[in-house]
């Protein structure tokens, strides 16, 4: 789905990730690499295969579209080091974009590691009229991209039955961003009047209308 915001094109994939078509910018929130490996360490019973799912899904929307930069909105590893940053190293040289972080709560590993993969590293960062990132933020005259509070959506069908989907959740001057990752859950915000709700489903992003 492509829209519209300061007269800039998005273009709003499924897996979570937005295209900023004039600046050739992929932007991508909470991927959380590192959780899988995390949650095993624990005990926690999810199949070791579910560790590269994260790159899988990375490498499927960068084929998509012609970004010369990566902007993850926050929360891109979910942990310290454990052996998924391995992967991660080999992911980054396996690509040729740049790639800006701009830090999320989760984001505890040295800034000294993401700099010897010529990573930059932001608290915040404005491009234009538009400001990222990782905690919804509100300032005048800015438009927000975030993440952080992983965005979903019920949708009540016929009878009893419920529909759960991952949003895009646009507010009138911020536009939240779903988690990238697997493994993550939703938190089920409520529209007001002026807010418009993008569902993911498998296919495709299509706007509900919810209010």
């Amino acid at each position: 789905m492509k829209i519209v915001i300061n007269n800039q094109i998005f273009t709003l994939h499924q897996s979570g990730a937005v295209f900023w078509e004039e600046k050739k910018i992929l932007l991508i929130s909470d991927v959380h690499l590192g959780k899988v490996a995390h949650f095993r360490k624990h005990g926690i019973g999810i199949p070791k295969d579910a560790i590269f799912e994260n790159f899988t899904r990375l490498n499927a929307v960068l084929e998509l579209f012609n970004a010369e930069t990566i902007v993850f909105l926050g929360d891109l590893f979910h942990s310290k080091i454990n052996n998924e940053w391995d992967l991660f190293v080999e992911w980054t040289q396996q690509h040729s974009q740049k790639i800006i972080l701009v830090e999320g709560n989760h984001d505890i590993i040295s800034k000294e590691f993401y700099a010897d993969l010529n990573i930059e590293i932001y608290s915040e960062l404005i491009i234009d009229n538009f400001l990222l990132t990782h905690y919804p933020t509100e300032e005048e005259n800015l438009f927000n991209f975030c993440g952080h509070l992983h965005p979903g959506i019920k949708l009540k069908g016929l009878g009893r039955q419920f529909l759960s989907l991952s949003c895009f959740f646009r507010k009138p001057k911020q536009l939240i961003f779903p988690s990238f990752g697997e493994f993550t859950g939703n938190s089920y915000l409520i529209p007001t009047e002026n807010d418009k709700v993008y569902a993911i489903t498998k296919e495709e992003v299509i706007e509900v209308n919810v209010n």
